[in-house]
């Protein structure tokens, strides 16, 4: 019909194509705008992707456009292309991507305004009363520039980020590897900062943020964790008083404001986890990605299951904008891609204080509890050493990789470990209050200390954070300790950290969480309780993880000159990982994943099947395996189909698991094998109408 356009729309949905929608008369669209429109008898807000397009059904099954969002944002053209080239890669729909970027759940934009308005004429105050009270002129300039661009954001100004007048001093090793990356970025390269913990890799991030802000080009600045987040921010600050921050501890309506911020272009610079990737950028020029190597920067459900530093490498093609990379343990991925001139690899090896490596003891606790030299889940050896670290002034932080009081408990009259009724997991007991948990899906029970089946005595098996506290608080009562973990309510945790930075905590306990990133001057002393679990994972990957975190919290102690120790507990001392640790050639990891064919010299893709009813799962998941063989059956060198196998956690909220694991050839093929695999398992989900219980994990952590 002459006149009549169709429009294909964005859904928040898991669908293959973008819906055809027809354009009531005198409604006015471009490609980006929000709108409401019905699918399924439901009503969505979806984005415009495409003007004047050709249907591809009948006409007459063509519904209009019910509304523009006028109260939305539009999608820029370069946001809808990154989101198909993150859906592309990793086998998901864009509408999945969509969902993940612009949430749902939404605040009420006046309210929203309201709320922003207060933080900012809070955050002017403080400002000029900073400015008023500074001794130094430079002092006073930073608080009053800073002051000037609250008040720009106020009046409804685009306020351009500002940046401090001090200069950031590099040694001669840290401009060396400034001038390596300058190089990389010249060539159009990744740049790969290998630098040892404590070379002051944070100084060059930081100067390339300046000089790029300075060129009026935005920075994206990610790191794994919001706690390391939340020390950093302080840091950046003082060069930055206008560091955008954006991950999930922040309000709705700073995250918000933050977004809205972004839209209005640059120059800014967003300091976030990985989830800041999916702001909607504006003439991006760096992107830094801190501890690329940290397992965090993946996301595991729900889709796009998409890796941070891939993903930011595609955002940067997309904006134009140079990727840093930086890691005192690379991952090896990163170093394949340097050796193979995809990254240019720069290294950093001098610490920036002139320190030494902190010295490593391995404690066996096999031969330690022969001769009693423990006491509890502590060797006297170990409380030996926290005890004179604490006396000389010096600071201990304690790592044991599992929250909660214990792992498990087990009854010793009749044996019995009380598990998770949804899951195939043992409860954990937390204590204050006590209960019994799951990690997985959250279920908890109230713990009475007894057997539910026989009411005899139950026995906590292994220890978690809250027990090494506990043991820590009774062995050393006149020390000041503390616990950091992801039970530690979220309030509580900058203040902690905070604390210990001024030297009020002698010891911090606490999980992986304490191992990344932090900066503290006076830490001589780092301890690992029962490291056993950290290289017992049934996982090609467990050699390198285990070395990478023993690595990167080695080196959070002894960074300001003074000597610092790492101290492991452990019932295999002759572990390669420890080897490894102390400089001995423990062989070539790299070597060993070629020989046995895993990433990165191949690329794995996991097919995961979830079901309430085990039968059903068994049987499809076998119909699934013949399904994939099938579809690569005209292949000369088909991928290899491993499965379906039950994973080492074979059940969670109710739902059992199995998983078929796909190996590709790293060639010219990849990309479109990748593509027949997914066409393959979404066609089996729509015939055999299992769609909901499947998923595909690309290049799983």
């Amino acid at each position: 019909m002459e006149g009549t356009v169709y429009i294909a729309v964005i859904l928040p949905l898991k669908l293959e194509w973008d819906p055809c929608y027809l354009l009531p008369d005198g409604m006015e669209v471009r490609v980006g705008s929000r709108l409401r429109v019905e699918f399924a008898h439901k009503e969505y807000v979806g984005v415009v992707s495409g003007m004047d397009v050709t249907p591809q059904t009948s006409v007459e099954k063509i519904r209009p456009v019910l509304s523009v969002e006028e109260g939305l944002p539009s999608i820029s053209p370069d946001e809808i292309r990154f989101w198909r080239a993150v859906a592309d890669y990793y086998l998901c729909s864009v509408g999945e991507v969509y969902k993940a970027a612009c949430p749902a759940l939404r605040l009420d934009r006046e309210e929203a305004g309201i709320r922003m308005r207060e933080r900012l004429e809070n955050q002017l105050e403080k400002l000029r009363d900073k400015a008023g009270k500074a001794r130094k002129d430079e002092t006073r300039e930073k608080y009053l520039k800073a002051a000037e661009a609250v008040q720009a954001k106020l009046d409804g100004k685009t306020a351009e980020a500002t940046v401090s007048v001090t200069g950031i001093t590099l040694s001669p090793a840290q401009e060396k590897a400034s001038e390596g990356i300058r190089k990389a970025f010249e060539a159009g390269k990744t740049a790969l900062l290998h630098g040892v913990t404590g070379s002051g890799k944070t100084e060059i991030y930081l100067r390339f943020a300046q000089e790029m802000l300075r060129k009026g080009r935005s920075v994206l600045y990610l790191v794994p964790e919001i706690a390391l987040s939340r020390q950093l921010e302080e840091r950046i600050a003082a060069v930055f008083p206008d560091v955008l921050v954006f991950h999930s501890g922040e309000t709705a309506a700073r995250r918000t404001e933050v977004s809205d911020r972004v839209r209005q272009g640059g120059p800014y610079l967003v300091l976030g986890t990985r989830s800041a990737l999916f702001l909607p950028h504006r003439g991006l020029g760096l992107i830094i990605v801190d501890e690329e190597h940290d397992t965090s920067y993946k996301q595991d459900a729900p889709a796009p299951r998409y890796n941070a530093r891939e993903t930011a490498i595609m955002l940067g093609v997309i904006q134009g904008a140079h990727v840093l990379l930086g890691s005192a343990t690379p991952s090896l991925e990163s170093l394949y891609n340097a050796e193979t001139g995809r990254f240019v690899k720069v290294d950093l090896k001098e610490r920036f204080h002139s320190g030494e490596e902190a010295d490593i003891q391995i404690i066996d606790t096999v031969a330690e509890r022969r001769k009693r030299g423990m006491t509890g889940h502590l060797s006297r050896k170990l409380l030996a050493e926290i005890t004179a670290t604490t006396e000389a002034g010096g600071q201990v932080l304690v790592l044991r990789a599992r929250r909660s009081y214990a792992p498990s408990v087990q009854c010793t009259e009749c044996g019995r470990i009380p598990r998770c009724p949804h899951c195939h997991v043992p409860l954990s007991l937390h204590l204050h209050p006590d209960r019994l948990v799951c990690h997985y899906c959250g279920h908890t029970e109230p713990y009475s200390g007894h057997c539910p089946a026989c009411n005899g005595e139950l026995q906590p098996l292994g220890a978690g954070t809250q027990m090494i506290e506990e043991e820590l608080c009774s062995l050393l009562p006149d020390r000041r300790i503390a616990r950091l973990d992801s039970d530690t309510p979220a309030a509580e945790q900058a203040g902690i950290i905070r604390d210990f930075g001024k030297g009020e905590i002698d010891i911090l306990v606490g999980t992986q969480v304490i191992t990344k990133g932090f900066d503290f001057e006076r830490l001589s002393l780092v301890a690992v309780i029962q490291a056993d679990s950290l290289v017992g994972q049934q996982d090609f990957r467990a050699d390198e993880r285990a070395f990478q975190l023993l690595e990167q919290f080695r080196g959070r102690c002894g960074r300001r000159g003074t000597p610092g120790k790492i101290i492991i507990q452990t019932r295999e001392p002759a572990h390669p990982v420890y080897a490894r640790l102390e400089g001995e050639d423990a062989g070539n990891l790299l070597a060993e994943r070629k020989l046995f064919g895993y990433p990165p010299y191949t690329r794995l893709v996991h097919i995961q099947l979830k079901d309430s009813h085990e039968k059903r799962l068994d049987f499809l998941a076998r119909e699934l395996r013949t399904a994939l063989l099938a579809a690569f059956v005209d292949v000369d060198s088909p991928p290899a189909v491993v499965g379906p196998y039950t994973p080492v956690v074979d059940r969670i909220a109710g739902e059992s698991i199995r998983q078929i694991r796909v190996t590709f050839a790293r060639n010219k093929a990849l990309t479109a094998l990748k593509r027949r695999l997914s066409d393959a398992v979404n066609s089996f989900g729509k015939e055999r109408k299992y769609t909901a219980h499947l998923s595909i994990d690309v290049d799983p952590a």
